[in-house]
């Protein structure tokens, strides 16, 4: 559709961009417009994902860019750079704004900046009937009459209001910007926007960026307009500080603000009601720690009992045990038996096979279980909680150089810590989405492996399973401190929307569901089958029987294992949750074949042992090489260190647990 500079293909059809703070339902506004022709890849020059699909009205054709959720166009993140930098290179023909209709201030906030891009506009009011059962009142043709764009209420899951959001973007408005900032800057407005030619209408955005400090402009306007008009402007915006007894950011964003209030107190009404006093009351409830707390861990008690029990006992079960174990892998074997190179059939259906191992563990093992967290996950999502969770947590992740926003990553972590090492970006510096994936590749187990972890609490004492719990635990807080003193570069503010409890709606959660599913099948699938075929590879050529004798002295001396325990780490590599498989299969045999003692000791080792091989590849593509390499090499000496630690304090004190 375009190429990598942006430009657009002839055939593409005019662009619509999809923009929106998130948990608007952007994805299911755009899933509905697209169908399910997307296609996914990365910004060029960056790790952030950028969603495209095709949309026809009647006989017209619309290209569909469905941008990553921004609370601002001045950016604090790679998501808020990457949604900004489309709309300045692609000048779009619509840009289409999805808003949460309970939340109009927020909504408008966003709008007033995009309405000083000077593209057409369509605000969609997404969520209209949730907004009407909590009592808001929105009078939508007179806003539409004094933004100057159509203004579209919509109930997404349901379709609702679709028809009519399509029909407005084949004539789309162009609105006036409702907000003027004072003499000062509106006069060097106008100088910028006299410098900037070639893109009149959104010289005025572009020209508040500039004034406001806002980075990564440079080389954009370097690269369009030249060196000297890039040096005017800089000339342009550090006089405008010296003219202003606050710095212009804060003047512009206190002017706004003041504007957009005053919209929202003439144009919407909203009435008391008992259900919304009572979401106040829980939410509140849900930030504050003394009951924050005890919701949090019954949340994550339920969390653990749907996914550990359904996922990755009745789904892992029947697809496992029922459909590859009974059918598919027999059927497998039997026709590759009929293949006259025994290597091709050890390569597809022997034990490491492609098939036998790569493609029953992405299906039967993980996807049931990464499914059901996807599900919950949305519910908590929708519900509004995280945020809440984000802001309680925000004290306790400030000791490790990070704020609550960490939290989400965290507990996607618990559901598989390749997705959660992609949702990092959300973060705003690069110093934090580096400790935060040090953090999940070193003690956040997945949800399979959580689930082995659990299933084996049953066979130590309450003391042993608290020991581990503390020691991965404190590790974590541990290395996060350390990584805050010495990673270079600077935390950044924790700013936090906080949108209302609402109850979910089942049909945007099971859209969210499926979309992220095929997400997953298409990211992680590829990565199982690279892992399987290079530990199968390493099978052939002897390399895995070398690994095996040259950890066997580490694994026996320093850490008093049984010499079968070797493969256990070897295969930890390739997924940890195979790891954690093989000490449960050792720890539950008859008789055991590790004590008590030995298995809160391999327990801990294996879950601060080194990402397995799929989020070390993802770790690749979205921390780059070298740091990939660099938390490989910490925390594999690491995981051994503690886990002989705990084995030599345990042996001296004589302790049998």
């Amino acid at each position: 559709m375009h190429d990598h500079r942006g430009r657009q293909s002839p055939d593409a059809g005019p662009t619509v961009v999809l923009v929106g703070q998130p948990n608007v339902g952007k994805s299911v506004i755009f899933g509905r417009l697209t169908g399910k022709y997307a296609v996914v890849s990365n910004y060029p020059g960056t790790s952030v994902e950028v969603t495209t699909g095709r949309l026809h009205v009647g006989e017209r054709s619309f290209t569909v860019i469905d941008t990553p959720g921004v609370n601002s166009l001045h950016p604090h993140s790679d998501d808020e750079r990457v949604t900004r930098d489309i709309l300045l290179e692609r000048q779009p023909e619509v840009i289409v704004q999805v808003a949460d209709a309970k939340n109009l201030t927020r909504a408008l906030t966003l709008t007033s900046q995009l309405l000083e891009f000077g593209r057409p506009l369509v605000l969609c009011l997404n969520m209209i009937d949730e907004a009407e059962q909590a009592g808001v009142r929105i009078d939508v043709q007179e806003l539409s009459q004094l933004l100057g764009v159509a203004v579209i209420p919509t109930i997404a899951p349901e379709g609702e209001g679709l028809a009519a959001l399509k029909r407005a973007l084949l004539a789309p408005r162009t609105g006036a910007p409702i907000v003027r900032y004072g003499r000062v800057i509106e006069e060097r407005l106008e100088r910028i926007a006299a410098l900037l030619p070639r893109h009149p209408d959104s010289a005025r955005g572009l020209g508040l960026m500039f004034l406001a400090g806002e980075p990564g402009l440079e080389a954009w306007t370097e690269r369009t307009y030249g060196a000297e008009a890039l040096a005017r402007v800089l000339a342009i915006a550090a006089e405008s500080s010296a003219r202003l007894v606050q710095p212009p950011e804060m003047v512009i964003l206190k002017t706004r603000r003041a504007r957009v209030q005053i919209i929202v107190d003439r144009h919407l009404r909203q009435t008391a009601r008992s259900g919304s006093r009572l979401a106040e009351s829980l939410g509140r409830w849900t930030r504050e720690p003394a009951t924050g707390i005890p919701i949090f861990l019954a949340v994550m008690l339920a969390l653990y009992y749907f996914v550990g029990l359904v996922g990755a006992g009745v789904l892992v079960g029947l697809l496992e045990k029922d459909l590859f174990g009974a059918l598919i892998n027999p059927l497998v074997v039997q026709l590759f038996a009929g293949i006259p190179w025994p290597f091709l059939q050890r390569m597809f259906a022997g034990q490491f096979g492609l098939i036998t191992m790569g493609l029953t563990y992405a299906f039967a093992l993980v996807l049931p279980i990464v499914g059901t967290f996807f599900l919950a996950f949305g519910l908590l999502e929708d519900s509004g909680y995280l945020p809440r969770l984000a802001i309680m947590s925000n004290r306790l992740f400030r000791l490790i150089g990070l704020n609550g926003k960490a939290i989400l990553p965290m507990v996607l972590g618990l559901g598989c810590d390749t997705m959660a090492t992609m949702t990092a970006r959300i973060l705003e510096s690069r110093k934090e989405r580096f400790i935060v994936t040090l953090l999940l590749a070193l003690g956040v187990p997945c949800s399979a492996q959580l689930g082995v972890i659990l299933g084996l609490a049953n066979y130590i004492s309450v003391t042993g399973f608290a020991l581990i719990v503390a020691t991965v635990g404190g590790s974590m807080l541990l290395v996060g401190w350390l990584a805050s003193r010495f990673v270079p570069g600077a935390p950044s503010d924790f700013i936090f929307e906080i949108p209302p409890l609402r109850l979910p709606r089942l049909g945007n959660i099971a859209m969210k569901t499926w979309m992220r599913i095929l997400w997953f099948l298409r990211e992680a699938t590829p990565l199982f089958l690279m892992g399987t075929l290079a530990l199968f590879l390493a099978a052939e050529s002897g390399l895995l029987a070398l690994l095996e004798r040259a950890l066997a002295p580490l694994i026996q001396g320093w850490l008093s294992l049984p010499v079968e325990t070797t493969k256990v780490f070897i295969l930890g590599f390739l997924r940890r949750d195979y790891g954690a498989a093989g000490l449960f299969a050792l720890a539950t045999a008859a008789p055991p074949a590790l004590s008590v003692n030995q298995t809160v000791v391999a327990l801990t080792v294996i879950t601060l042992f080194v990402p397995c091989v799929a989020n070390f590849l993802v770790i690749i593509k979205e921390q780059g090489i070298g740091r990939a390499l660099a938390i490989l090499g910490f925390i594999t000496p690491y995981s051994f260190l503690v886990g002989g630690l705990i084995n030599l304090a345990l042996n001296v004190l004589g302790i049998r647990l």
